[in-house]
């Protein structure tokens, strides 16, 4: 056969020079666009410009307990309004998308996702966040427990977690089942471990804290201390620790 070697180019300069016309392409229609919309832009810069709201509504609700009333944009949901609008921001946001539960707050003591539930739909009703849990200094049953269960580590999670708990207690007491419940013709207050888990499964914790979510549930539902699986290290304990390893470790 032919020499064809120095017949038209090599594949390979034929892919760098066709990636580099693309990537030149590219670039220059993202300087271009960038060029328009700083000529669109105000002076005093954009970021800064307010966003309008469209079809506004006035709803009034109680937020723990205090009346609120706020004109908002029909589109806006429960989070937003009550982190952007009311500076409660013991509610996360997490998903945004309802699969996480790190938003979760009590609509007529009924748990909810507030990051899908519109803020329009709540006239008249009572919402309580994490922040409205606690009697001035004293902090809600729950709240205590998880502190003393360590339910937590992060805590982004926490809020959510201590308000679907509550509102769960409360569903349990009014007799609703359970995908776990063994017997639904006859109903029980008295909860599992592994029902608590079910029932709580809409909430979760990125940190694997849930031993001890469980634990804190459990022992504000039963009145009755749960047993810790963990516990602070002595003195003792941390010497012979970092006498074997060379450093402390708990």
């Amino acid at each position: 056969m032919p020499d064809l070697s120095d017949v038209g180019q090599s594949r390979r300069t034929f892919m760098m020079q066709t990636g580099g016309g693309g990537i030149g392409l590219f670039a220059a229609n993202l300087l271009a666009t960038e060029s328009a919309l700083a000529q669109m832009a105000p002076v005093s810069g954009a970021a800064s410009a307010p966003v309008v709201a469209q079809n506004v509504v006035k709803v009034v609700f109680k937020v723990n307990g205090a009346p609120q009333a706020l004109a908002l944009d029909s589109r806006v949901v429960l989070l937003d309004a009550l982190r952007e609008h009311l500076a409660l921001t013991g509610t996360k946001k997490g998903c945004d998308q309802g699969q996480c539960g790190a938003c979760t707050v009590l609509v007529d003591g009924q748990r909810v996702l507030s990051c899908l539930t519109l803020a329009a739909t709540l006239q008249d009703r009572e919402v309580t966040t994490i922040e409205g849990l606690a009697t001035g200094d004293r902090l809600h049953p729950m709240q205590a427990a998880f502190i003393k269960h360590d339910g937590f580590q992060c805590g982004y999670c926490t809020s959510g977690q201590i308000c679907s708990a509550v509102g769960m207690l409360g569903e349990a007491q009014r007799g609703q089942v359970s995908h776990v419940t063994e017997n639904v013709g006859k109903t029980t207050t008295r909860l599992s471990n592994d029902e608590i888990r079910e029932r709580m499964s809409g909430n979760i914790c990125r940190c694997g804290a849930y031993p001890g979510i469980v634990a804190a549930i459990q022992e504000v539902h039963s009145g009755r201390q749960a047993a810790q699986t963990w516990g602070f290290a002595t003195e003792t304990q941390l010497a012979s620790a970092k006498k074997e390893d060379g450093h402390a470790t708990v």
